[in-house]
């Protein structure tokens, strides 16, 4: 058999040889950070929330108790995952769990339990900051009209650092397309894991990542331009006309 001798020679023969793996490579990947995405953003969700909830000095001391427990446990949770590579967090999950539980984890569930809880820590940084950043004039607006905190946060609060945080969760769902790739080194067969494969057969180790880069770039790209239109039409027209009282009279 004849192998090509120049750059691109090699380029097109690894893709035509191996096109479908890249392909269900690529499909792992999205799985993984579609997946990753949802649940971490979930997870962020709840421990900002939580961990922005002021301690009522009225409340029951019960109540006082479990809610420092619960924001202590989760101060913990997130500052470890943030001090750690995700690397280790994969390789910790997956080995941890055999050698402390005996529990025998896919690499592909071992994954997206990494992302989620990754994405989860970061996030919920992000969503502490949106609630702290809303007015704290609607806080007491909403206590002077007689709701109560829950239905404040619920109804006022939350749906608008919700909107203040849909481009974070768009950058978050292209950056965890490319956190995927560590997840390799739990055997995870993402893109990265296919290209790893590819180059032990020919080492062409520049030709591969090439064309792994890529496609990295072509579907992180597209994603980030797509993700923007959305965001462009959730945020309506930056011009209003005025109606004249007139035309509303009629």
């Amino acid at each position: 058999m004849n192998f090509p001798t120049t750059f691109f020679g090699w380029v097109f023969f690894l893709v035509e040889k191996y096109g479908p793996d890249f392909i269900r490579g690529l499909g792992v990947t999205l799985q993984l950070a579609t997946l990753g995405t949802i649940l971490g953003c979930l997870i962020g969700f709840a421990v900002g929330i939580i961990r922005s909830v002021k301690i009522d000095r009225h409340s029951s001391v019960i109540s006082q108790t479990v809610l420092r427990v619960l924001k202590a446990f989760i101060a913990v949770y997130v500052e470890v995952i943030r001090g750690t590579p995700m690397m280790v967090q994969a390789t910790v999950i997956y080995y941890g769990s055999m050698a402390i539980w005996g529990l025998d984890i896919p690499s592909f569930s071992a994954g997206i339990l990494t992302l989620t809880i990754h994405i989860g820590a970061y996030f919920s940084e992000s969503v502490r900051g949106a609630i702290g950043g809303i007015d704290p004039g609607q806080m007491e607006g909403g206590q002077a009209i007689g709701m109560s905190y829950l239905q404040i946060m619920l109804h006022v609060i939350i749906p608008q650092a919700f909107r203040n945080l849909i481009p974070q969760i768009g950058n978050t769902f292209v950056s965890a397309i490319k956190d995927t790739s560590v997840l390799n080194v739990i055997a995870v067969t993402e893109l990265y894991f296919t290209a790893r494969t590819v180059t032990g057969t020919y080492y062409k180790f520049f030709e591969t990542y090439c064309i792994v880069c890529a496609i990295y770039f072509i579907c992180t790209f597209t994603i980030s331009r797509i993700l923007k239109l959305v965001e462009k039409h959730l945020a309506g027209s930056s011009n209003y006309e005025l109606i004249a009282e007139e035309e509303v009279n009629e």
